[in-house]
């Protein structure tokens, strides 16, 4: 899975490495769009004609201290009637505006056609240590 991370995440990541950085707030909600093809830099592009929506998702609390998964009930969208293939999901920080975070493609991509469900039931994010 290749991930495309914001410039804003990025940034407030690396300020709070500063001796004088800033704290980097949590978000207070993740939200998932649908894409038929690299949301780009801004999250913006490709978006899903079949559902427009961000849907609401939660992480689970790392346990190894370097790794979230999803938790609770899956992200689900149903297609609004237009077939097309599914390629990746950009997560924001609202259901509409919001702030970009991320973008990740799909394992494999999903043929969608109207009436379709497309159910969210996996997402990983992680952070490797150098070093223990």
């Amino acid at each position: 899975m290749t991930a495309g991370l914001a410039p804003s995440l990025v940034s407030g990541w690396l300020n709070t490495l500063r001796s004088a950085g800033t704290a980097y707030s949590p978000v207070a909600g993740t939200f998932a769009q649908l894409h038929t093809g690299d949301p780009g830099a801004a999250g913006t592009a490709n978006v899903s004609a079949g559902s427009t929506t961000r849907n609401s998702f939660t992480f689970a609390a790392s346990s190894s201290g370097s790794a979230l998964a999803l938790s609770g009930a899956p992200a689900a969208w149903t297609n609004g009637g237009t077939s097309e293939t599914l390629t990746h999901i950009s997560v924001w920080t609202a259901a509409s505006g919001g702030t970009f975070l991320f973008s990740v493609a799909l394992t494999a991509s999903k043929a969608w056609a109207a009436a379709d469900q497309f159910t969210l039931t996996s997402l990983g994010a992680s952070l490797s240590p150098q070093s223990s």
